[in-house]
């Protein structure tokens, strides 16, 4: 009998992906307005930069197993505890620059006071366009008090709060909130989920992991051989992992977890 639904939080509940496009559209509008280029091939000449420079810090192997994502990184601050929280925090800020600045470099434009401009407008925006997929609140306000509802994370505690914050509505639903950087290792390692079920008093048929990405939300739900919801919203194919049920919305796990 499932007593708990676990959820993921970026791209499940939240609209993440379309926050960073939005706030990659403001941002790089502002250098359009300065030069003549399409924000569109500063974009992504941006997002070329930001994996590429992201991978050679020392701090990659640590955002991997936290679960950081480069583009988390051009707007984290990550004020967190632990001695590779404070590596991380101390180069975002060059990171940050350096990020703008190459992009801009690889449309033939060499502006360090716009770059340093665009650095710090991003996060600004980003801040200010947080989205929430439009069934999100319908489905968690018709689980409340008849599941115990948990979130599981992925991610800088810090910055996973700000999340939270500038999506108020959001925390109220959730009996326990559990991120990757505050236990110390994120999805798919079967210890972060092991530990969720010991924290709520579950067994793993107790409980079911309800996500969008199949590599961590899938994969580690499996792992420990819980049963599990794939929110497979762009119609992809699962090759490697499989999930136990499937569902192109969300608003498809009421219906679903009754039958379960």
């Amino acid at each position: 009998m499932i007593k708990a639904i676990i959820f993921d939080l970026d791209d499940t509940l939240l609209n993440d992906m379309k926050s960073i496009q939005e706030a990659f559209k403001a941002t790089c509008n502002i250098a359009a307005q300065k030069h003549s280029i399409h924000p569109e091939q500063l974009e992504e000449k941006v997002r070329e930069s930001a994996r590429k420079l992201y991978a050679s810090y020392s701090t990659y192997d640590f955002t991997q197993k936290i679960g950081i994502n480069p583009f988390e990184g051009l707007w984290g601050t990550f004020e967190d505890e632990g001695e590779d929280f404070q590596h991380l925090h101390q180069i975002a800020p060059d990171y940050q620059l350096a990020v703008w600045r190459n992009g801009l470099l690889a449309l033939n434009i060499e502006d360090s006071s716009l770059a340093q401009h665009l650095a710090q407008a991003f996060p600004k925006f980003r801040k200010q366009l947080p989205f929430v997929f439009d069934d999100t609140y319908y489905v968690l306000k018709q689980l409340k008090g008849k599941y115990q509802l948990i979130l599981l994370t992925n991610g800088s505690p810090s910055l996973q709060k700000v999340k939270l914050e500038i999506t108020a509505e959001l925390k109220p639903y959730f009996d326990r909130i559990v991120i990757s950087g505050e236990f110390g290792i994120g999805k798919p390692d079967p210890s972060i989920f092991q530990y969720v079920l010991e924290q709520a008093s579950l067994t793993k048929d107790e409980a079911i992991m309800v996500g969008d990405n199949l590599h961590t939300d899938i994969l580690g739900a499996n792992r420990i051989g819980m049963k599990n919801i794939w929110i497979n919203r762009k119609e992809q194919v699962s090759k490697d992992v499989q999930p136990t049920y499937e569902i192109e919305h969300l608003i498809e796990l009421i219906p679903l977890i009754k039958k379960i």
